[in-house]
C-alpha cells in the first residue's frame, strides 16, 4: 500500500493515542523517542502496545513504534516490549550504518520467532537524520534488510549539520534529491519525506508537501493530525490526472498496435518513459482505492 501519511503521536498520551487512529492517516506512528521524556520512556512500551491491541479490526491504518536509537540504553527494550501481532512496523531514528539497520533487522528476526511471527512479518523502516547517515546512504540502502523504503528526519539533521531549517526548506533540497535517488539506485520503495513544524502555517506545508511529490517522494510524515488532509491530497493523483493517464495509455496502446511507439496527445508528446509514467499513476491511485 501507498504511504502517503505516517502520522506520529506521543506514546505517553493516552488521549492522543485513542483519537490517532482515527485521523484518516496510512499509518500511525507511536512514539518512544523524541515525544517521550527520558524517565517515562520505560513505563510507555506497555502503553503503545495497549493502544495497538485496541485498534478496530481490521487493523487500520497500519500501526508502527518509533523506538530509541540503538546507540541509546533503551533501544533493545523498546524492541522486546512492543514487537507482537500488534504490530506492523518498527521506526528506527539516527540510523547511520548498513550495520545497524542489519541488527535491527537481525533482532527482529529473533523476536518474530520468539512470537511465532512469520519472519519479516514486521516492517522497518529506518530514518536518516544525520551527516554520517547522509554519506552512508547507499550502504544502508543497500543493506540487504527488510526495510523496503527510507525515511528522512530533517530536524536532527539540519541540527547536526548547523543548518537553519527555514520555511521555504530550500536548504533540504540537496538531501531530499538524494534520497530519492538512492532510493531507486537501490531498488527500493520511493523514500518518506520529512516532518513540517510550523504547524500554523497551512500553506507552506502545502508547498512542503507538493515538493517532496514532485521530487519523487511517496509520502510524508506528519506530527498533528490536522497535517493530515493536505498530505493526503498531495501525494495522491487528482481525478484529472487519472483521466488523463487514462487517455495517454488507451492512445499509445493503439498507435503501438498499429506499429507506432511515438505520439501526440492533446499536443503532447509520448513515447515510452511518458506512458510508464501514466502506468504508474494509474497504479498508484488503484493501489490508494484498495488499501
Amino acid at each position: 500500500m501507498p504511504f502517503r501519511t505516517l502520522l506520529f503521536t506521543p506514546g505517553n498520551h493516552p488521549r492522543k493515542l485513542a483519537k490517532v487512529f482515527d485521523a484518516g492517516a496510512d499509518a500511525v506512528i507511536l512514539d518512544l523517542e523524541d515525544a517521550v521524556a527520558i524517565a517515562e520512556k520505560p513505563a510507555t512500551r506497555a502503553a503503545v502496545v495497549e493502544a495497538l491491541k485496541a485498534r478496530p479490526e481490521p487493523q487500520t491504518p497500519l500501526g508502527y513504534v518509533r523506538v530509541n536509537a540503538l546507540s541509546t540504553p533503551f533501544a533493545y527494550g523498546d524492541f522486546r516490549a512492543v514487537v507482537g501481532p500488534w504490530l506492523d512496523g518498527i521506526i528506527l531514528p539516527k540510523v547511520e550504518t548498513a550495520a545497524e539497520l542489519q541488527a535491527a533487522d537481525w533482532l527482529l528476526a529473533q523476536l518474530e520467532r520468539e512470537a511465532g511471527l512469520a519472519q519479516g512479518s514486521v516492517d522497518l523502516i529506518p530514518i536518516i537524520e544525520t551527516a554520517k547517515g547522509e554519506q552512508a546512504l547507499m550502504e544502508i540502502a543497500a543493506a540487504g534488510t527488510r526495510a523496503k523504503r527510507l525515511s528522512f528526519g530533517a530536524g536532527d539533521y539540519t541540527l547536526d549539520l548547523g543548518r537553519t531549517w527555514t520555511l521555504d526548506e530550500s536548504e533540504l533540497l540537496p538531501m531530499r534529491h538524494r534520497m530519492v535517488s538512492v532510493s531507486r539506485a537501490a531498488e527500493l520503495e520511493p523514500p518518506v519525506d520529512t516532518v513540517f513544524i510550523h504547524l500554523q502555517e497551512g500553506e507552506a506545508f502545502a508547498k512542503s508537501c507538493r515538493t517532496a511529490q514532485a521530487l519523487g517522494f511517496q509520502g510524508k510524515l506528519c506530527i498533528h493530525p490536522g497535517q493530515v488532509e493536505a498530505a493526503n491530497a498531495a501525494f495522491t493523483p487528482s481525478e484529472e490526472e487519472v483521466a488523463y493517464a487514462r487517455k495517454i495509455v488507451a492512445a499509445f496502446e493503439e498507435a503501438e498496435a498499429a506499429g507506432s511507439a511515438s505520439i501526440q496527445v492533446e499536443g503532447y508528446f509520448v513515447d515510452y518513459p511518458i506512458v510508464e509514467k501514466a502506468r504508474r499513476t494509474l497504479a498508484l491511485i488503484e493501489a490508494i482505492r484498495g488499501s
